[in-house]
């Protein structure tokens, strides 16, 4: 008798298994199962809003639930991000992650966010910053602006204290020797805003998030922070040619709760490779001079890992550290 019990709690547990493993794998199969939410931590308009819309629509067939891009802005970008990297881990909520996450930690205004918070499901995109400045600045080089810095204090905005392109100028002024009077905002749109309406003296944000405004006569970029010259903008020189040792950019992915299941965050890949490779995206992409750069998610978790030292090195060295 007793062994008979035992013979059946041992089914029991080996059928509770199977259907256990057989709900994993139906969740990621039904995957989504209800209406998701990419959150973009930063200003809409941006750089990284913009590919995120954009990658959306491209990937709205396959979210039948409907799918929608969502701004939670503030701390340079730490507040959509802890958002994120808190949501229930089931693919209902996806973050778009940038650079910060592994530069705002390192200055102490990360609120406490952690890349391994995240289970990387992919990287978009990578890009340099761009000393852009007025197109009626008396500046025409970044030679003649970097000069002027060492008697003028130069307003130089910047998407956040401790982001990617506050270290982009801080990393330059100290190339060159010279201090920036650092002006942070909340993305990289609102600080192109303040540069055209002559509220700040330059910015240093992504190429692709100035191109338009330099298409339309507005701005003008005097040089990139990029190992070699932009391939759409072969004229426009680099800070390293120039005789300034600074090479600083960012890149943009996705990333899901650390604890969402990986079969989950394997379906959430599936989707939004194919949507990277769609027409339509890379058209966008294309028009708007953003770099697509692929890595899956394995090979973007070593490059968060990789980058977080490099940053943290790199801010303890510019003295950035928020006491």
């Amino acid at each position: 008798m007793k062994k008979s019990i035992v013979a059946l709690l041992l089914l029991s547990l080996v059928v509770g298994s199977v259907f256990a493993q057989g709900g994993a794998e139906a969740s990621a199969e039904t995957y989504p199962t209800g209406p998701v939410a990419v959150i973009v931590p930063y200003s809409a308009g941006g750089g990284t809003d913009l590919i995120a819309r954009a990658l959306v629509d491209a990937a709205k067939g396959s979210f039948p639930k409907n799918i929608t891009v969502e701004n939670r802005t503030g701390g340079g970008g730490a507040v959509g991000m802890a958002f994120g990297a808190n949501a229930k881990a089931d693919g209902s909520v996806i973050t778009m992650i940038t650079v910060e996450l592994v530069t705002l930690p390192h200055t102490g205004t990360g609120g406490g966010i952690y890349y391994d918070q995240f289970k990387p499901i992919m990287m978009l995109n990578s890009a340099y910053a761009a000393v852009t400045v007025q197109a009626n600045s008396p500046y025409n080089t970044l030679g003649e602006f970097l000069n002027a810095a060492k008697t003028k204090s130069m307003r130089v905005g910047n998407s956040g204290v401790g982001a990617i392109w506050h270290l982009a100028a801080a990393g330059l002024g100290k190339a060159a020797n010279v201090s920036f009077n650092h002006i942070p905002f909340e993305g990289a749109a609102p600080a192109i805003t303040s540069l055209l309406g002559g509220h700040i003296d330059a910015i240093t944000v992504s190429y692709a998030e100035v191109a338009s405004q330099v298409a339309a006569g507005n701005l003008k970029v005097l040089a990139v922070l990029s190992p070699e010259r932009i391939a759409a903008t072969p004229n426009i020189p680099t800070a390293k040619e120039l005789g300034y040792d600074a090479v600083i950019g960012t890149w943009r992915g996705l990333g899901v709760p650390k604890n969402t299941p990986d079969d989950v965050a394997k379906k959430i890949y599936e989707i939004f490779d194919a949507a990277s490779k769609s027409s339509a995206f890379v058209k966008f992409m294309q028009d708007t001079n953003n770099i697509i750069d692929i890595l899956d998610g394995p090979a973007y978790g070593k490059r968060l890992a990789v980058d977080n030292e490099m940053f943290k090195a790199l801010i303890n060295e510019l003295g950035l550290k928020q006491q």
